[in-house]
């Protein structure tokens, strides 16, 4: 989960480098470290801290170079310290380095044995001492070589005072990407890194090793050279700005009016009554599909939760939804009648990308659902559905959320369709209420104001409890996750009806509990759990539709939002609950786009 990049060409290598390590910030930020080739020799400077530290240090030495490799930490191996911090070195060598090492111990060992030692409590050092072992003149091969024995996922980039004109990158499992420019080339772990720079992008696959030279790049995979495409990506540089707004999150937030406009444009076409949404071959073979898995993590979790009920309702086949760490250990039924939906915003979360590596073994058709064009995720399924929310740097997944949602209800609508359980107007006055959702977006935005002065009244409250049924029990779930990832104030989802199994318990004159209440077909009984909350003297805060004001008397705080299609709920109702959220945290001085402890893509286990 950390952020590698390199560069090699004519511009200042450091300033390069450091501004694309604050684009990649969001990947980890424990500490950072950079190394050049200066007049012929490596140089090195690591700190724990943030990109910001690393500049200051930076500033006190006079580096003069157009080669460099950086890296941004999320500490796996080894607490966050100085001697932590990549690059790691070995005679001439330096290797930044994203991923994990499953036998580092074992290599260690032999590498001790064999006269090299170590420093650093890393996998990572590991690395630039096998490359160093191997290296028989040719950085290329040395690293080709020293890969054959790394088991594990990892990306990486290294450079050497022998080869002082070369930067060699590999990729197993996990993210890197080549950008191409004018006589210069870059290396990261994700494209917003370049996008200031170059908008020409090579995804690497795995197995992939890349050299970069003044004169092009070559890459080569199990022993044979390879062609990779270029890809031009559409994401415009602003987008990867926080253009005005304090954070990332507040920005992205903000976005989603657009970011589902952009993506729902272009997949169904009125006048010819057709969706836009997979291939030919993939669709014969959807009309064979008896059964769905849908496999996530986190917030995208919370997405296939959402999507279940659009599919059953529309599509008439039973679904089931896994966390993508427990569905792959787990003896589960899989057969090439079973579609499996695997939905990822970065396209590289680790336990996904095995859980839909599995289920392709096993016969499944499989589908991806994610944000970053030549992703892992993307390459791998059968056909891929991308989002277009344009690049989400803030940790706390927002506009990715609801722009997954806008994928799976238009998948549902296409499915129900080829089955023949509906219409063409059937899918038609639907799809027409979904064009409505980015403007209901821009009205629930609209309570912003409200939502902060709500903030500073809790934002010292220890725990919360977020209450939903049906379509607002995801919708709870993904509010709680919001307010403790950010906030740090334990919170938890659950749905309404099963309050009085356990979490009752814990309501008391202390406890605020958030209750997204639509008024949809389960609207009477979520006022009952609302009384429920009031007799044991708890806070209720209520999220409700217009024109629904009984409601208010029973609550402590009732919030309004815009009449909905009532399948479409979810996308009005999550907006306050990640404005509230964001408010808590912000007032609470916290680092809102870079809570502790997380980083935007888990691309290991």
């Amino acid at each position: 989960m950390c952020g590698i990049v390199g560069y090699l060409g004519k511009r200042d290598a450091v300033e390069v480098v450091l501004d694309a390590l604050k684009r990649l910030e969001y990947r980890g930020y424990d500490s950072a470290g950079i190394g050049v080739i200066s007049n012929g020799k490596l140089k090195v400077v690591k700190t724990k801290g943030k990109i910001r530290d690393l500049a200051t240090v930076v500033k006190e030495h006079d580096f003069k170079s157009n080669i460099a490799i950086g890296h941004t930490r999320w500490a796996t191996h080894g607490k966050p310290t100085d001697v932590n911090a990549h690059p790691h070195v070995c005679e001439g060598i330096a290797v930044v380095h994203n991923g994990i090492i499953e036998n580092y111990m074992e290599l260690k060992e032999f590498l001790v044995n064999k006269g090299y030692s170590f420093e650093s409590q890393t996998d990572t050092e590991v690395i630039a001492a096998l490359i160093k072992d191997n290296y028989e003149g040719s950085l290329f091969e040395a690293v080709i070589n020293a890969c054959k024995n790394l088991v594990g996922s990892f990306a990486i980039a290294v450079i050497c005072e022998m080869e002082p004109d070369v930067i060699v990158g590999y990729r197993k499992e996990s993210p890197l990407v080549l950008g191409v420019g004018d006589s210069e080339y870059f290396l990261a772990s994700d494209i917003p890194a370049l996008l200031p720079y170059t908008n020409k992008i090579v995804p690497l696959e795995d197995g992939d090793c890349l050299l970069i030279t003044r004169e092009g790049f070559t890459i080569s995979n199990n022993g044979d050279l390879v062609n990779r495409d270029i890809m031009t990506i559409s994401w415009s540089p602003v987008l990867a700005e926080k253009t005005g707004y304090k954070h990332f999150m507040q920005k992205e937030i903000f976005e989603q009016p657009r970011a589902v406009a952009d993506t729902i444009h272009g997949i169904y076409s009125f006048d010819e009554n057709r969706f836009y949404l997979v291939e030919s071959e993939f669709e014969e073979r959807l009309k064979g599909v008896n059964r769905i898995v849908a496999v996530a993590c986190g917030t995208s979790y919370h997405a296939c939760l959402v999507g279940r009920y659009w599919l059953e309702r529309y599509a008439l086949l039973p679904v089931e939804v896994d966390i993508a760490s427990e569905f792959r250990y787990r003896d589960i039924f899989i057969d090439d009648k079973t579609l499996a939906i695997f939905v990822s915003q970065s396209g590289e979360t680790a336990d996904t990308l095995a859980a839909l590596k599995m289920s392709k073994k096993r016969g499944a058709l499989t589908l991806a659902i994610c944000n970053v064009m030549g992703s892992s995720i993307a390459r791998e399924a059968h056909d891929v559905i991308y989002t277009h929310a344009g690049p989400e740097i803030g940790v706390a997944s927002t506009k990715a959320f609801t722009t997954q949602m806008a994928v799976l209800y238009a998948f549902s609508l296409y499915l129900g369709s080829l089955k023949g359980h509906l219409n063409n107007k059937d899918v038609s006055s639907r799809f027409t209420e979904l064009m409505k959702t980015p403007r209901l977006i821009e009205e629930a935005l609209e309570l912003d104001k409200k939502l902060l002065e709500l903030a500073l009244k809790y934002l010292d409250k220890k725990d919360f409890l977020y209450l939903g049924r049906y379509l607002s029990y995801p919708i709870a779930l993904e509010g709680a996750l919001k307010l403790k990832e950010i906030s740090y104030i334990h919170a938890e989802g659950y749905p309404a009806g099963e309050m009085k199994h356990g979490p009752i318990a814990l309501i008391d004159k202390e406890m605020p509990v958030v209750v997204v209440a639509p008024v949809d077909r389960v609207y009477e009984k979520v006022k009952g759990n609302i009384e429920e909350v009031k007799a044991r003297d708890g806070i209720v805060i209520a999220f409700t539709s217009e024109g629904s004001e009984e409601i208010s008397k029973k609550c402590d705080h009732t919030f309004y939002l815009p009449k909905t299609y009532e399948d479409l709920s979810p996308f009005v109702y999550v907006v306050p609950l990640q404005l509230f959220a964001y408010h808590v945290a912000e007032r609470k001085g916290l680092d809102v786009d870079q809570p502790r402890n997380l980083a935007k893509a888990v691309t290991v286990e």
